[in-house]
């Protein structure tokens, strides 16, 4: 004896589709912000006037430790040029930029292979200052 099954027809409701795609985009706003390099502690160093930069691929962050980091991991400065290479790969030129962070009281025997390694790499390095308020 076979018994007959009713067919269940399930609709989801248009209304959830717009929450769970407003929690998607928080997800993803939430994950973004995770990468960046706040958990490091530096201080920018200042000058009298800033220009503002577009979109970077490889961020170093030197921070108040004297450590280095590569887009928020932490290496040495041996491997800093091959880690720059890695990041940018085919980036065309215009758009090899390399944002570098040093801690204002950084000496600048700790920044200058900094500065070859990202020219050696083939970078186009752009270093945060913060403006001087008078």
């Amino acid at each position: 004896m076979k018994i007959p099954r009713k067919s269940l027809k399930v609709e989801v409701p248009s209304v959830a589709m717009g929450d769970i795609a407003f929690n998607l985009l928080i997800f993803f706003v939430i994950l973004a912000k995770a990468q960046d390099d706040g958990h490091l502690k530096w201080k920018a160093a200042e000058t009298p006037k800033v220009e503002p930069t577009d979109h970077v691929k490889v961020s170093i962050v030197v921070d108040e430790k004297n450590d280095l980091y590569l887009n928020g991991r932490q290496l040495g400065i041996n491997q800093l040029a091959a880690g720059i290479e890695h990041a940018l790969r085919d980036a065309p030129a215009g758009s090899r930029t390399v944002l570098l962070k040093i801690h204002d009281e950084t000496q600048a025997q700790r920044f200058e292979p900094i500065i070859e390694a990202v020219s050696a790499a083939g970078g186009e390095m752009v270093h945060v200052l913060r403006e001087k308020k008078p």
